[in-house]
């Protein structure tokens, strides 16, 4: 891959870049950064400058003329009445894309192994999105498919130092939840090969390092230093950031917009908003100190509860493939790293005047009084104790057990990861956390209902969604920048999981 592969889109266009975004000649502001140009971006540029100054200066045609739009995925021939189950096996070649060729200006970072795509506007990988594609490829049996995405995922670690949200240049400065070692390690489990996790450990120890990079240089508490955060004397957790504070090249025009409607530095709603998007939960009440106000968002100042304990999974899969290998200092420092930071979530995060885990505000130094989804994440990972996990249960079951599953944040914001909807991978963790401390009659009927939800919207639309309306079963999901996507990959993969543990 070579370095201009590097240079995202508006620092390739500039003028021409912010004309098109700010113009609204696309509906969808990832349109243009998708764009694939006809020959060099300084030729066109060139072009732009000299034809724009002319009073008939079309810009929409000009675009065209310069830039292949971003292609429609080709329909495959899936024979009509099957089950929906069988749909999906055959329905991975449809969101299969090959390896990609080098494209010159394009934002695409080509990837050398065939990957699934969620669907809809979303034509490139995406990070944790593909953990939960690849529950489904299993049930499958697409082993191959999850082999060359974590080698897609390897190569972008030792390519760029991290993974990026997915494989555009416009990505590049910021991660998603890292779900990077679980895929290893889920790869380990279907090949019954633990040499993978001792193969891929490099990659692991390096994104590793990413999201702890700068926490040996914070000598004092309430330091912070990009992802990382230093509470206490031994608690070092986590928070979503981004390395760049301007808009998001694929949402510009509503970054400007937005920014424009409040009295704060642009640069912070900035970097608020990109840190969300590296969440993966773009956009919620949880990031907002106001939650019905997405210009008061503050993502940057929260210690999530999700990402440490994901953080703590990466800690307990590096420790146990470096004691395969025989590097036990390596595991030592390690395993010291896994218990502060489940010390500091216990101690940071496990409210236990209401019994549930909540995030934590680093400037106020208090919980952050927005209980989601993200409580059940310590359960999935079976950091916490029965006392913690019976009370999380009793409460998710009473507040956000809802007829179609589990509803995000019990606020109705209008940001799409807030209720009424519900988020496949979220069902996935529910499921996961009920049956690991003993509630298996609660994580069928959670799959019982999210499925049934799944087969019904299936069933009047044919397509199977990224979100779904938990509350009211007659009405469709909504909220956020761009419309309900279909698809999509990892609603099928969490489908396919949860049909299977069900028949069990």
């Amino acid at each position: 891959m070579s370095l201009h592969q590097f240079t995202p889109p508006e620092e390739l266009y500039w003028e021409l870049f912010d004309a098109v975004q700010m113009s609204g000649i696309f509906p969808d502001s990832k349109t243009f950064v998708d764009c694939i140009p006809k020959r060099p971006a300084k030729d066109i540029l060139l072009d732009f400058y000299e034809e724009s100054k002319s009073k008939t200066f079309d810009l929409l045609e000009f675009v065209k003329a310069n830039f292949h739009l971003p292609p429609d995925p080709k329909p495959i021939d899936i024979p009509q009445n099957l089950p929906l189950e069988e749909r999906l096996h055959l329905q991975w070649e449809l969101l299969r894309r090959d390896p990609d060729p080098e494209i010159p200006d394009s934002s695409l970072l080509p990837l050398p192994h065939p990957y699934i795509v969620p669907g809809g506007r979303f034509r490139e990988i995406y990070y944790w999105d593909s953990y939960f594609t690849m529950l489904g490829l299993k049930v499958s049996g697409k082993v191959e498919l999850i082999e060359s995405m974590v080698a897609n995922f390897a190569h972008l670690i030792n390519t760029v130092g991290h993974i990026p949200n997915g494989n555009r240049t416009y990505f590049l400065s910021r991660s998603q939840p890292p779900f990077f070692a679980k895929m290893v390690e889920l790869l380990a489990e279907v090949k019954q090969d633990e040499g993978i996790l001792e193969q891929y450990i490099p990659e692991m120890l390096m994104e590793y390092l990413f999201w702890v990079e700068g926490d040996t240089e914070l000598y004092l508490p309430g330091k912070r230093y990009k992802r990382v955060v230093r509470l206490d004397e031994d608690a070092f957790l986590n928070r979503y950031f981004d390395d760049e504070d301007t808009p998001r090249p694929e949402s510009f025009q509503e970054d400007i917009h937005l920014a424009q409607r409040t009295t704060r530095f642009p640069f912070k709603v900035y970097r608020n908003l990109r840190a969300a998007c590296e969440s993966g939960w773009d956009f919620s009440s949880r990031w907002c100190y106001d939650p019905m106000d997405l210009r008061t968002i503050q993502t940057t100042a929260i210690i999530p509860v999700d990402l440490n304990v994901l953080l703590s999974e990466t800690e307990r899969i590096l420790i146990y493939a470096n004691k395969l290998s025989g590097n036990e200092k390596l595991a030592a420092n390690l395993e010291k790293n896994r218990r502060n930071r489940i010390e500091g979530i216990n101690r940071y995060c496990w409210d236990e005047e209401r019994g549930i885990y909540l995030d934590f505000h680093i400037k106020f130094k208090e919980f952050v009084d927005r209980p989601s989804l993200a409580m059940l994440f310590p359960l999935w990972a079976g950091t916490a104790d029965a006392h913690q996990a019976g009370n999380v249960i009793k409460y998710v079951e009473k507040h956000f057990l809802k007829p179609g599953g589990l509803v995000t944040t019990n606020f109705h914001s209008g940001q799409q990861w807030d209720a009424p909807n519900g988020w496949a991978p979220l069902q996935w963790i529910g499921f996961e956390a009920f049956w690991n401390y003993g509630r298996r009659d609660l994580a069928l009927e959670l799959a019982k209902r999210w499925t049934a939800l799944n087969e019904k919207v299936y069933q009047k639309t044919g397509k199977m969604m990224e979100k779904y309306n938990v509350e009211d079963l007659s009405l469709e999901a909504g909220g956020g920048e761009y419309p309900v996507q279909d698809g999509f990959g990892w609603t099928n993969g969490v489908y396919l999981a949860l049909k299977e543990r069900m028949k069990a």
